[in-house]
Formats: structure tokens, C-alpha cells, sequence
């Protein structure tokens, strides 16, 4: 819907066009979601959710050690970045300042591991130095990967086992961001600019994503990653990994809102019967 605003703004002094309508994507919930978690959301058991979670963890940890060679622990609170890699989506925004960086990843009372996953278009090669840089960067830290990849079971497997889904675009830059949807499906907290699908699915809920106050239009590109990372790390020291490590329970009750939260209204059948209704059959 924040995209429909953004593209009425855009089109906005052009006469004779037609009605620029928005219709927010979805995904298949019987295809993305886990079974086990969604019953023990429902039923609001938070001991299966935890476990189910910490599984789910495992089964992912297993394709990082096959591609690293790195040991990742499912106790441990896991971000993830995986999507396709593009400029405006900055894959590399948490290496914004480095110096916090090394003491996110380097903290043994709130221990955190990452991991990024995605593919650039083959001419990108903006895309392509990304990936390249963050690779070299986290190649001997052992609680960082990069896994190669982003097809159809990888990116199942990745929203499975994340914790945290890390989402960082460009604000009034992301159409949808339908990975984040997919995500929550599987418990996975959305740590996010408030752009794309975002905004609405928070409103739903107060406590079923982090979400970093929107930069003004127009901010210069330095500014606005100056402030989004800042504020990104706020919320992990302050908020996430303090909830996560001394709030465990609470914690729970946000994963176990994603996965309750996430349907009807970011369900295939809801977008469908959207199209047929406001675009097809109009």
C-alpha cells in the first residue's frame, strides 16, 4: 500500500491516466509454514514453539556447516539476511560502522550469529562487490556465514532457522518484500525499515516486529544509512538481544504472534481474490 502511495505521488500531476491501485503481495501459507509450529502457535503452547524453533535451527545450521564449515548453536539468536542482492536493499548496512560491528558479533553475554544468503543479477556488479566484500569480511569469523545460493529450499530453510529475518531497503524503495512474509510464517521476527509489506502487518500487532522510524523523503544516501544503522543497532543491544537472553518467555510471545499474525491477510487466497476483484473483474 505504501508503494501505491508512492506511485500516485509519482504519477500524480499526469492527466488522462488510469487509477493507480495497490493490491500487497502474498505467499502460499500451506507451502511456506511448518506444520508443528503453527499448531503449537495456536494453541499457545510456547515450549513446543521453542523447541520446534531450536529444530528448525538445526536443520539450517547443517547446510552452513556444509557450506562453511562453521559449527552454529541453536541456542544462540540468529539474524539472517537472505534475499536477492541489489543496491538499494543493503546486504552490508550492520558493516555500516564496523567498529560496532565487532562488538555486536563479539559480545559473550548476548552471543549472536548471522548469516546472509542471496543472489545478484549477473551484470550487477554493484551487487556482485557486495556480496564479494561481505564474504571476505566474515570469511574467518566463526559465528558469520555466507551461504551460496538462494533457491527454493535454501530460502525455506533460511526462514525456518532464523530468529531474526533482517530487512533493510532503501525507504520508499521496496515494493513488497515478500521474504519477510515467509518468514514470519515460520516465527522468524522481522527486524526492518518500515517499507514494502511492513507497515501494515505491524499495525496488526504491537509486538510482532522491531521496526526503525522511517527517514524523511529525500535524506541524502549517507544520512539515511547513517541512521538506519544506528537505529538497527539500538534495537539489537537494547531491545532484541536483552528479550531474547533474559526475557525468553516475552520473546516467545512475539514469535508466537508472527506465526498467527501472518494470516489471512498476507495469504495467497486474500491477495487472489483481490486481483479478481479490484483489477479483473473491475
Amino acid at each position: 500500500q505504501l508503494h501505491g502511495e508512492v506511485s500516485r505521488e509519482m504519477w500524480g500531476d499526469q492527466k488522462d491516466i488510469c487509477q493507480i491501485k495497490a493490491i500487497t503481495n502474498a505467499q502460499n501459507h500451506k507451502f511456506w509454514s511448518d506444520k508443528e509450529l503453527c499448531k503449537a502457535a495456536e494453541k499457545n503452547d510456547l515450549a513446543t514453539v521453542d523447541n520446534r524453533k531450536k529444530e528448525m535451527k538445526s536443520e539450517l545450521f547443517e547446510i552452513v556447516a556444509n557450506q562453511t564449515g562453521k559449527i552454529f548453536d541453536p541456542n544462540v539468536l540468529t539474524l539472517v539476511w537472505a534475499r536477492r542482492f541489489a543496491g538499494y536493499k543493503r546486504a552490508d548496512l550492520l558493516m555500516y560502522d564496523m567498529e560496532r560491528f565487532v562488538k555486536l558479533i563479539s559480545n559473550s553475554e548476548f552471543p549472536i550469529q548471522l548469516i546472509w544468503a542471496g543472489k545478484p543479477y549477473p551484470s550487477d556488479m554493484q551487487a556482485i562487490s557486495t556480496f564479494n566484500s561481505i564474504m571476505e569480511k566474515v570469511e574467518k569469523i566463526t559465528n558469520c556465514a555466507v551461504l551460496v545460493g538462494y533457491e527454493l529450499q535454501l530460502s525455506k530453510m533460511l526462514k525456518r532457522g532464523s530468529d531474526v529475518w533482517f530487512n533493510t531497503p532503501r525507504m520508499y524503495r521496496e515494493a513488497s518484500g515478500t521474504s519477510g512474509m515467509t518468514a514470519a510464517m515460520n516465527g522468524s521476527v522481522s527486524l526492518s525499515v518500515p517499507d514494502g509489506w511492513v507497515p501494515e502487518y505491524a499495525q496488526t500487532h504491537p509486538n510482532n516486529a522491531f521496526l526503525i522510524q522511517a527517514v524523511e523523503k529525500g535524506m541524502p544516501y549517507h544520512q539515511q544509512d547513517k541512521h538506519d544503522c544506528e537505529a538497527m543497532y539500538d534495537l539489537l543491544e537494547t531491545n532484541i538481544l536483552p528479550l531474547y537472553y533474559k526475557n525468553h518467555e516475552k520473546w516467545l510471545e512475539i514469535v508466537k504472534n508472527n506465526v498467527n499474525d501472518i494470516v489471512p491477510q498476507f495469504g495467497a487466497n486474500r491477495m487472489a481474490t483481490e486481483y479478481y476483484q479490484q483489477l479483473y473483474n473491475a
